[in-house]
């Protein structure tokens, strides 16, 4: 074999690769996230999206059905405060008759009397049947929530802040106060006991 074709062999061994290990990634590749992880994280984001919705819509239902439950329960609110004030108009017209007339009445009068004190009852009763139920605060402790104090008694036979007196009843509807009871308060007594009934 002449040199120059052993020298032509050379360089064909020579322009080939040379063999040894090649690396199985590159850094390309090292970069890219595995597909496992990335469905794992979506799967784990579209989990957490799901459980918020729901809980949200846990919370409308609920949210809907209180105000649901609140249209019905309150929806005679001004109706009720507006029919009080007959009620009162009732009570006021049989307690203008003196005991003593009611006794003497003839037949006409004395239906008529009764008749005004059955209405102002059944209306009470109708009231009642649909929520509004009349506060009972005289003897208890004095409540803002649901009194309104008009003057203050001195007596010091009883504790400070006891209704003595009521002016005009009170009434709630559900726990909303529909009116509050206008009423007249101990005051020169002892201090109330803390676990005294706070009659309403």
């Amino acid at each position: 074999m002449s040199d120059e074709s052993q020298t032509a062999e050379t360089l064909n061994e020579s322009s080939e690769p040379a063999a040894g290990p090649t690396p199985e990634t590159t850094p390309a590749e090292l970069a890219k996230p595995d597909p496992a992880e990335v469905l794992a994280a979506e799967v784990a984001d579209l989990k957490e999206k799901l459980l918020r919705t729901l809980a949200e819509m846990e919370n409308l239902r609920r949210r809907t059905e209180k105000e649901v439950r609140d249209a019905r329960e309150y929806a005679i609110t001004a109706f009720a405060r507006d029919l009080l004030s007959v009620g009162d108009n009732l009570a006021r017209a049989v307690e203008a008759v003196p005991e003593e007339v009611r006794q003497s009445a003839d037949v006409v009068l004395k239906g008529l009397i009764d008749g005004v004190d059955l209405t102002g009852r059944d209306l009470a009763k109708t009231l009642e049947k649909h929520g509004v139920k009349k506060l009972e605060p005289m003897g208890g402790r004095f409540d803002p929530n649901v009194h309104q104090a008009m003057f203050e008694v001195p007596n010091a036979d009883v504790a400070s802040g006891t209704v003595l007196q009521v002016l005009q009843d009170g009434y709630v509807i559900g726990e909303r106060v529909l009116r509050p009871a206008l009423v007249g308060v101990s005051k020169g007594g002892p201090k109330p006991a803390a676990n005294l009934d706070k009659s309403v």
